[in-house]
């Protein structure tokens, strides 16, 4: 295991500037507002020879009730996970009475607390820190997280006492990606943290809670995934704040970078403009997507009818491949059929398809429906084979496939996907035609035919 460093202070100190310096990324998002961070971020870094893991957390406000204790509470959750704690204070408001809080309460942990007065960059590092000696932590730390300067000292400060980690496998290699997006709201949150085990991150009756793309490696059933939690979506013409608009780019992004997207629908508000938009987005990145009706419970028999309905209409495009799962993040029901329909979904998008058998399938679909004549002439297919994963790709060779309608390829996709049982993940179908080894040249005539072509043009003028 690798050494763990857990970032605290109160609200806009810096510790998101820090953390994407530590593990040279930008996975936390940064600005200049407080409160940004409210999950708990974990990211490697390396100096040396030797790796580190860093814990982003939210600001410690003070505040005990509402979002603002729960964001406590992964804090300090945070605390005693870690193996040292960087306590980040800000130079240039000086010492306050919260910093003083923090520090008492770290004091109490008997962790290894490294006091780093953050934002002196054009200051005098000794003046800064000068009042922060009444915190009782030891020598103050002068840094700049923004340019990194005194960081790296601090940092192998650190380590040096800490007991040497060994190197991880890098979280993504054999694990499932797996990519909850849906409208605010909706239980992306809660149904991690069903699926973890423990409050991993933070749910809370409050649209918006989420935002950052939170990344969470677990084992379920002895199969590595890693569960993307991502930031609710809504529709561009109410996304006014900045940081939300950042918020929706790293969910698409972790919509890109997934095997599967599981897409969340509210049940007790129905099946939305936005959830259609959303499955779009999904169905254009080609990754494999299991729709999950979240809220089922106790929900009425006429009103799941008319869900029911809702989905045929809104999301029948995406139903011809995706399965539905119903159920209930909060209780956990319906959550093993969930995962069985992950685990097919990824099966079927990184499958290995034999040369022969999609030859023969594309064989049989042209046996049952020829393809239209183009210009009174017939377009031949006569091969395919597989061209890519997640999505599958399938290449189907011939004679002018560039004159192919649209609705044949859909034909051929359904036809693949039918045949092959690929389950929960789009088809998609490349045409290729073969190259004329006559294009461009031209025929030369022998003496011959010389000879019969002006007797043809002295007839033609002749007559």
């Amino acid at each position: 295991m690798l050494p763990v460093i857990a970032l605290v202070g109160r609200p806009n100190v810096g510790k998101s500037t820090l953390f994407n310096h530590l593990t040279r990324s930008r996975d936390a998002l940064v600005a200049n507002r407080p409160g940004i961070t409210r999950d708990r971020i974990y990211g490697i870094g390396r100096v040396g020879g030797g790796g580190y893991m860093v814990v982003d957390t939210g600001g410690l406000s003070g505040e005990g009730e509402g979002i603002d204790a729960h964001m406590a509470a992964q804090t300090w959750r945070a605390v005693e996970e870690a193996d040292a704690v960087f306590f980040l204070v800000d130079g240039r408001e000086g010492l306050t009475a919260a910093d003083e809080e923090v520090a008492a309460r770290l004091r109490g942990t008997g962790k290894p607390v490294w006091l780093l007065v953050n934002k002196t960059d054009g200051l005098d590092g000794e003046l800064a820190c000068a009042e922060f000696h009444r915190l009782g932590l030891g020598r103050p730390h002068a840094v700049s997280a923004a340019h990194g300067r005194g960081v790296k000292a601090v940092l192998q400060r650190a380590l040096a006492e800490l007991p040497p980690g060994e190197p991880e496998p890098p979280e993504e290699d054999d694990a499932v990606r797996v990519a909850i997006v849906g409208r605010p709201n909706v239980g992306k949150s809660t149904l991690v943290n069903r699926l973890l085990g423990e409050e991993r991150v933070l749910a809370y009756d409050e649209p918006g809670t989420t935002r950052d793309s939170i990344r969470i490696p677990f084992v379920r059933d002895g199969r590595r995934y890693l569960l993307i939690d991502t930031a609710g979506v809504r529709r561009r013409a109410r996304i006014r704040d900045f940081v939300e608009k950042f918020s929706v780019v790293k969910a698409f992004q972790a919509m890109e970078a997934a095997h599967v997207v599981v897409l969340m629908v509210d049940a007790r508000e129905g099946v939305v403009e936005q959830d259609a938009a959303l499955a779009g987005l999904a169905v254009e990145s080609g990754r494999a997507v299991v729709v999950a009706v979240n809220k089922w419970d106790r929900l009425p028999e006429a009103q799941r009818r008319a869900v029911g309905r809702e989905l045929e209409l809104r999301l029948g495009f995406l139903l011809e491949f995706a399965p539905v799962r119903r159920i209930s993040a909060l209780h956990g029901s319906g959550l093993e059929e969930l995962m069985a329909a992950v685990d097919r979904a990824h099966r079927a998008a990184t499958a290995d398809l034999a040369t022969p058998e999609l030859t023969r399938i594309l064989q049989e679909a042209v046996a049952r429906h020829q393809p239209p004549l183009v210009r009174g002439r017939r377009i031949k297919l006569r091969y395919a084979h597989q061209g890519g994963r997640n999505p599958p790709v399938i290449v189907v060779h011939g004679n002018r496939t560039e004159l192919l309608p649209e609705h044949y390829r859909r034909y051929l996709a359904n036809a693949f996907r039918e045949a092959l049982d690929l389950f929960g993940t789009p088809v998609r179908v490349e045409l290729r035609s073969g190259e004329n080894p006559f294009a461009g040249r031209r025929n030369e005539l022998t003496p011959r035919q010389i000879r019969k072509r002006r007797r043809l043009m002295r007839h033609v003028k002749r007559s």
